[in-house]
């Protein structure tokens, strides 16, 4: 396990960067044209970068995000 340390400014971009991350990836995943071995990694990626910002956001704006 790591730790990191950010300032309030770092800490809101992180939480910028992985909204518009899932956000893409929610896009991607519903896309039927998209092949079932690349959906496969999308959602493993998908399960990592949620549990990340789980820690940053609040329990009402996980529900968006939620699979």
């Amino acid at each position: 396990m790591l730790g990191l340390l950010l300032n309030e400014r770092e800490c809101r971009e992180l939480d910028y960067i992985l909204r518009k991350e899932l956000d893409e990836m929610l896009l991607d995943l519903k896309d039927q044209r998209i092949d079932e071995s690349i959906r496969r990694a999308i959602e493993a990626r998908y399960h990592v970068i949620f549990r990340m910002f789980a820690r940053f956001a609040p329990p009402n704006e996980l529900s968006r995000y939620a699979r």
